[in-house]
């Protein structure tokens, strides 16, 4: 990771940033009307007013102030961080190795075969790229 890396986002944070990769940016009117869609329905409009608050605060989302409504928006994109969130998680728990977490993601769940066609043909890319 590099040395400027932000800070993990918590559960609660990642329920935002997925609402803010989906629908661009937001202002948090708009980002808890969308999360009472989710299974993050219970979550108070002062909850995600303070939530964001916090992520500005950690880097992770972005507050544009011009307006009277503040619009906030992720700062990553969504593979960004899902590939951050990835890199130490497997360092952390799978002591950095790849075919450990592939093998327990496919003990965890039954892949479709439409996604285990995707995992070969990313398998044969990656192959191709290291000869």
């Amino acid at each position: 990771m590099t040395t400027h890396a932000l800070p993990q986002p918590t559960r609660a944070e990642l329920a935002i940033l997925r609402v803010l990769w989906q629908h661009g940016p937001c202002t948090v009117r708009q980002v808890h009307e969308l999360m009472r869609g989710t299974q993050d329905k219970d979550t108070g409009y002062t909850t995600v007013l303070k939530l964001l608050q916090n992520m500005t605060e950690k880097g992770i989302v972005q507050r544009d102030e011009s307006e009277r409504t503040h619009v906030y928006e992720a700062a990553l994109s969504e593979t960004r961080t899902q590939r951050d969130l990835l890199r130490d998680l497997m360092d952390r728990a799978f002591g950095g190795s790849a075919m450990t977490v592939v093998a327990q993601a496919l003990t965890m769940k039954r892949a479709s075969a439409e996604e285990l066609a995707e995992i070969r043909r990313l398998l044969d890319a990656h192959e191709k790229r290291g000869k």
